[in-house]
């Protein structure tokens, strides 16, 4: 297989759940706003794999990591990948991450120990949090699934977005 028939992804997973994070909101000059904080501890992982290059996302909210789930997440990158192509799957080397759950067309190529700031992955979590995901409450397990989904959903339809934070120039081939 040839260089041109290869893509590069982005892979990671975030948790998603009732102790979320806060962000800044716009309040009036002189008094600090009151945001809530939930205490309780229920939540959902969200995996996601990014494709600059053919701006494709590939996502999944499960309810745990394990090596188990981590196929689930391969299975579906696989199937995301055009016909007659291979995708090299970059990411960082959690536990979960076994070289035993590469696919036919899906290869790991882990990332060095302690290096997030390589996995753009990571800033997608971020835009999803600061912009979809904060400030809020969730009466459910279901309300966090529900709204991990829906950011995903929203995150899709925009594909540029996708590329801008996921593109690197030191991983085009």
């Amino acid at each position: 297989m040839s260089l041109d028939q290869v893509d590069i992804w982005f892979q990671d997973e975030t948790r998603i759940g009732q102790q979320g994070s806060l962000t800044r909101v716009w309040h009036y000059r002189g008094g600090r706003p009151r945001l809530i904080k939930q205490q309780q501890f229920h939540s959902a992982y969200l995996f996601g794999a990014f494709c600059p290059a053919t701006k494709k996302a590939v996502g999944l909210v499960l309810p745990f990591v394990n090596k188990h789930t981590m196929l689930l997440h391969m299975q579906e990158i696989s199937k995301a990948v055009p016909k007659g192509r291979h995708a090299v799957v970059v990411m960082d080397g959690a536990l979960w991450h076994q070289p035993s759950l590469n696919q036919c067309n899906v290869t790991m190529l882990k990332l060095p120990p302690y290096s997030p700031e390589l996995n753009p992955s990571e800033r997608v979590w971020q835009y999803l949090k600061q912009n979809e995901l904060s400030n809020r409450c969730y009466d459910s397990y279901e309300a966090i699934v529900d709204a991990a989904c829906l950011a995903w959903n929203n995150l899709l339809k925009q594909p540029q977005r996708i590329r801008s934070l996921t593109a690197r120039a030191w991983a085009q081939l």
